[in-house]
């Protein structure tokens, strides 16, 4: 989501001349766009600023984004080497910003969203490997999970007119991107936001599948508790539309989902998995787990770990509960409790990753022995072999795919023959 925020920046940065360049030392305006969702995040993202403020004490560097949005008061105080501190809810004027920069001002801006929202029809460069893009749907969340500090950052649910959202997918397409990821904090919640509600996601998923093209489209995220089953009927409709699910689940102990504000349990989310792979058998299926929640006890982790076992995810990841100022949960604890659940989580962290993982090699083994299309993403220097992905294979998060081959291009699918598991990763020949 960050990503596309980026470049959002850039295309307006364009419109007074600027061009994007790979490298710091060869850019006279930096944004370190920063995330502001939990604390090691934060911490990552401050330490990037002072280390190119370091490295580059005399460009100008301004911090945009999350952190910007959630904490520019104390920014403001605390980082006051930074040229500007940029909010994330107008994205669009980051150029009126920049000038300001540029003419000697230091400045500090958290803007609402606009009345009338500078949509993304502006994007240009992309930030992502040849051939892949994100679409953004919508801004925000009406969840209240009450560990999650989105709301505060991103605000209630906004989602973008379908005209706005086709019309980028369309530009997506003419540029030659031949998969398009759908992003948003909910996608399911698209469009309830609207009096009228005149369009749902599944009818905007039917609008864009319809689109005229060569391009399959990937969903990521869609909470548990509101997982439309009628997705499953619109994708057996249409092909292009990869079944391919990503679920954040978090836990399986009822009474851990209940203090996170969550409505699922166990049960609940087994049958989805169940329903799911009876409509799709080879569907992949990909969550994420927070580990440490104030409420955990050693039953909730036993149960969480013999959810993981039974749904047998294809991918999934973990993170430890971070302790958020202004979510719902922040005072739940106190600050020696939660440190001791933090050291507690750390390491049985590494007890499930080690379960999932091997969960996640078990079930790439079908694969093995089939033909596939891989989009390649990069050439490999000097040797004929290049990096991509299957389309079980979701950008940034899953696993990869080694091409053996000759003449394959970047941002173009190849016919593959897949040999054999590597860790999470795949090794393939090509066969065309």
């Amino acid at each position: 989501k960050n990503q596309v925020d980026a470049e959002v920046m850039v295309a307006s940065l364009a419109q007074d001349g600027y061009e994007s360049v790979e490298n710091a030392e060869d850019a006279s305006i930096i944004l370190v766009n920063t995330c502001g969702f939990i604390e090691s995040a934060r911490q990552e993202s401050i330490e990037t600023f002072f280390a190119l403020k370091e490295n580059f004490p005399d460009k100008k560097i301004l911090v945009t984004g999350c952190l910007s949005q959630r904490y520019a008061a104390e920014l403001d105080t605390d980082l006051v080497e930074a040229d500007a501190i940029f909010g994330n809810r107008d994205l669009a004027s980051i150029n009126k910003v920049v000038r300001k920069v540029v003419s000697g001002e230091r400045v500090i801006e958290v803007p609402e969203y606009p009345e009338v929202e500078n949509d993304y029809d502006s994007r240009g460069k992309l930030f992502n490997y040849p051939g892949s893009a994100y679409l953004k749907i919508s801004e925000g969340c009406n969840h209240r999970c009450r560990f999650c500090a989105i709301p505060i950052i991103r605000g209630s649910l906004r989602s973008r007119p379908k005209s706005a959202v086709l019309e980028d997918a369309t530009r997506l397409i003419e540029q030659g991107v031949k998969e398009i990821n759908i992003i948003a904090q909910d996608l399911a919640a698209y469009g309830t936001d609207t009096e009228a509600k005149s369009s749902t996601f599944l009818d905007l998923l039917e609008s864009i599948a319809l689109l005229q093209g060569d391009f399959v489209i990937r969903l990521l995220y869609i909470h548990p508790d509101a997982f439309p089953l009628a997705l499953l009927d619109v994708m057996k409709k249409y092909p292009k539309i990869l079944p391919y699910f990503d679920i954040p689940f978090q836990h399986a102990d009822t009474k851990v989902l209940r203090k996170m504000g969550r409505v699922g349990d166990k049960e609940t989310y087994l049958n989805l998995i169940k329903t799911i792979r009876s409509s799709f058998p080879d569907a992949v299926i990909r969550s994420t787990f927070l580990l440490g929640f104030t409420y955990e006890d050693e039953q909730a982790i036993e149960t969480l770990y013999a959810f993981i076992k039974e749904a047998n995810l294809d991918y999934a990841g973990t993170f430890i509960f971070s302790l958020e100022e202004g979510t719902p949960s922040y005072n739940d604890v106190e600050i020696d409790e939660y440190n001791r659940r933090v050291k507690k989580a750390l390491t049985y962290q590494k007890k499930v990753n080690k379960l999932t993982t091997s969960i996640t090699m078990k079930r790439l083994e079908r694969f093995v022995g089939r033909e596939m299309d891989v989009l390649i993403e990069e050439l490999v220097e000097q040797e004929e072999l290049a990096i991509g992905r299957t389309h079980y294979q979701a950008p940034e998060v899953d696993g990869l795919t080694v091409v053996m081959g000759k003449n394959l291009v970047p941002g173009s699918y190849v016919r593959c023959g897949i040999k054999k598991v590597n860790g999470i990763d795949l090794e393939a020949i090509a066969l065309s």
